[in-house]
């Protein structure tokens, strides 16, 4: 079960027991007690009016006289939070803000605010920004992502134009769509491809139509467990590995830019350099190092450093002028 229908499904617990206790919801959402715990801090911080209540005849309700019903959301209203959740950001990409708006009002009602004192905390929403965009990059455009979100509801094939990475042009393809995820910032359509799993970035998704075919998936696979396959695939890609040296001042740099490709190893020598390792997938990829110009040396293996050398020796010769 995702976050988002998890939240509405909470909701309609706290609705169906009037007073009940985190163990309790744990169960019956099959999760650990810290994750309803943070659930339910998702729904205060939104507004909802879900009350704590600490000690042995605490527990969690929702405040009496708020009548939260989730017999009041229409049955769109309803189908997209347990899409999105309570993130308006995410039903804005798809197209759906005026629907998610609409169901929070109905969830969230108006209450006269108490009066202002210095020594009350702030809301966590006033002291906490989240941002999932990517650091350093543009906004590409993406195609109509509410539209596409409609065609794959339609549980038919779809035949794409799509342009690889790195490839100068788009190529059809047919494929099975499981649905769409967002990961980093970035939105995939998330399909099976001759009955192998694969994500498409919505940025290099030229266009779509709908075919008179329906999807015909892996059994048993669903788009959760789809996209997070597919993640972790990508994630243990490792079979190249190379040792290099990195001044331990651009170390955390390395970190973000490499993420979990890469592994410090000791402490900085004299020289003042960390050796760590970064594993790829192919020789090719190394050229990912060169952004770290002099804080950076290849060690090992010897056709990496010989790839930087060449690529090094390429870009002095075009500079030369």
């Amino acid at each position: 079960m995702s976050r988002p229908q998890r939240l509405i499904e909470l909701l309609a617990a706290l609705q169906a027991h009037p007073r009940t206790t985190a163990e309790a919801l744990a169960a019956e959402l099959g999760v650990s007690t810290r994750t309803v715990l943070r659930d339910v801090r998702a729904l205060v911080d939104a507004g909802i009016p879900v009350f704590t209540e600490r000690g042995k005849y605490g527990g969690i309700s929702l405040l009496p006289g708020d009548q939260v019903d989730l017999a009041k959301l229409t049955t769109g209203e309803a189908d997209l939070l347990r899409a999105v959740g309570l993130d308006l950001d995410r039903a804005r990409r798809i197209g759906g803000e005026a629907t998610a708006r609409s169901a929070l009002r109905k969830l969230t009602p108006r209450r006269t605010p108490p009066p202002a004192r210095d020594d009350l905390p702030l809301a966590l929403a006033d002291v906490i920004a989240i941002d999932d965009r990517p650091w350093f990059e543009d906004a590409a455009p993406l195609p109509d992502v509410a539209g596409l979100v409609r065609d794959v509801r339609r549980t038919r094939r779809l035949r794409i134009v799509y342009r690889r990475s790195g490839a100068t042009t788009a190529r059809d393809l047919v494929v099975d769509p499981y649905g769409l995820a967002q990961r980093g910032g970035r939105w995939y359509l998330v399909a099976d491809h001759d009955g192998r799993p694969r994500m498409f970035a919505l940025a290099r998704l030229e266009r779509w139509t709908v075919l008179d075919a329906a999807r015909r998936l892996r059994p048993g696979a669903d788009l959760a467990g789809t996209a997070r396959e597919l993640g972790e695939a990508l994630e243990s890609e490792g079979s190249f590995v190379v040792t290099a040296r990195v001044d331990a001042a651009r170390l955390d740099l390395a970190r973000r830019i490499l993420g979990a490709r890469l592994s410090s190893a000791g402490e900085p020598g004299a020289d003042g350099r960390v050796e760590v390792t970064v594993a790829y997938d192919r020789l090719a990829a190394v050229r990912q190092l060169l952004q770290f110009g002099e804080h950076i040396e290849v060690v090992a293996p010897r056709e990496a450093r010989e790839l930087v050398r060449r690529l090094a020796a390429d870009l002095a010769r075009r500079h030369s002028g």
